[in-house]
C-alpha cells in the first residue's frame, strides 16, 4: 500500500489493521516509483508473495481553473461535458509528468512487484484506467492502428510512440498530427495503458491482468465533483482484483462491462 500523503496512508493502515488484517496489510511510503526498484522493499518484508497489485495513480496533466471548473461540474449534465479549452491549460512539463505518472509510474511498479507476483498460484493485476483512453477520442487513424495492433504491438513501440506526442507538443503539432486537442497527456496515457495490459497479458498468460474505469468518482483528481462514490468506483476494481482463474485477460472494463478499446 502506498500513498502520496505519510498522514493519510498510515491513517488507512490503522483502519485495516483495526479490522483484524494485519496478516495481509503491506505499507511503505513511497513518493516515487523509482524507489522500489532502487531499494525494494519486500527485502526485509515478512510477505513471501503477492496476490494482487492495483495500479491506481493517476494524474490530469493539465493546469485547471478550479473555480471555474467546479461552477460549470456542479451545473445539469456535469463535468463530462466541460470545454477543457476554457477551463485548463496543458503545459509541456504537466504533460510529461503525466506520462511518468500514468503510464511508466505504473511500468515501474510492475516491473519491481513481478517477481513477487510470480510466487503466487492466481497474480492478478488491475490498471485503474479511464473511458477517456478509448482509441476513438484520438483523432489519427495511424496512432489508433498502432495502439491496436495486438499482434506487433510492443512495449518498445509504446514507448516511441509516447516519446512522438511529447515531440509533437512540444512543438504545438498536436492537432495537425492527430493527438487529442485538449487534456491530451491523459487521453494518450490511457489509452497506452490500455495497451500495456493487453501487451503484458500475451507476455504473461499465467498473470490475469486488467484495466477498468471506474466512472466518474469523487476524488481529488477532479476536486470531487464526480457522481459516483469512492465505495462505488472501489467496487469495480475490486470485482476485477477478485477474478477467479481463466478469467479474461488483457481486456478494459468500464465499471462492469467489458467493452473495446
Amino acid at each position: 500500500m502506498t500513498a502520496r500523503d505519510e498522514k493519510r496512508e498510515l491513517e488507512a493502515v490503522e483502519k485495516l489493521l483495526a479490522e483484524g488484517l494485519s496478516d495481509y496489510v503491506w505499507s511503505f511510503i513511497s513518493l516515487m516509483s523509482q524507489t522500489l526498484i532502487a531499494a525494494p522493499p519486500w527485502q526485509n518484508s515478512k510477505f513471501g508473495k503477492l496476490d494482487i497489485l492495483v495500479n491506481n495513480a493517476g494524474i490530469a496533466g493539465v493546469v485547471v481553473d478550479v473555480e471555474a471548473f467546479k461552477a460549470v461540474a456542479h451545473e445539469p449534465g456535469g463535468a463530462p461535458k466541460v470545454d477543457w479549452s476554457k477551463m485548463a491549460s496543458q503545459p509541456y512539463e504537466a504533460a510529461a509528468e503525466c506520462l511518468q505518472t500514468n503510464y511508466y509510474g505504473v511500468k515501474r511498479v510492475v516491473a519491481a512487484l513481478l517477481p513477487l507476483l510470480q510466487l503466487s498460484d492466481h497474480p492478478i493485476i488491475v490498471n485503474v484506467s479511464s473511458s477517456a483512453g478509448k482509441l476513438k477520442n484520438i483523432p489519427s487513424q495511424r496512432i489508433r492502428g498502432i495502439l491496436d495492433d495486438t499482434e506487433n504491438l510492443t512495449e518498445e513501440k509504446l514507448d516511441d510512440l509516447l516519446d512522438e506526442f511529447l515531440k509533437d507538443m512540444k512543438e504545438g503539432a498536436l492537432e495537425s498530427k492527430g493527438w487529442p486537442q485538449h487534456m491530451a497527456a491523459y487521453f494518450v496515457s490511457k489509452a497506452a495503458l490500455n495497451a500495456y495490459a493487453r501487451i503484458l497479458a500475451e507476455k504473461y498468460p499465467n498473470v490475469c491482468i486488467n484495466s477498468v474505469c471506474p466512472g466518474y468518482v469523487k476524488t481529488d483528481i477532479n476536486y470531487n465533483t464526480g457522481v459516483l462514490s469512492v465505495e462505488d468506483g472501489a467496487a469495480s476494481v475490486v470485482r476485477l482484483a477478485l477474478l477467479e482463474k481463466g478469467a479474461p485477460s488483457g481486456r478494459f472494463f468500464i465499471r462492469q462491462e467489458d467493452t473495446d478499446y
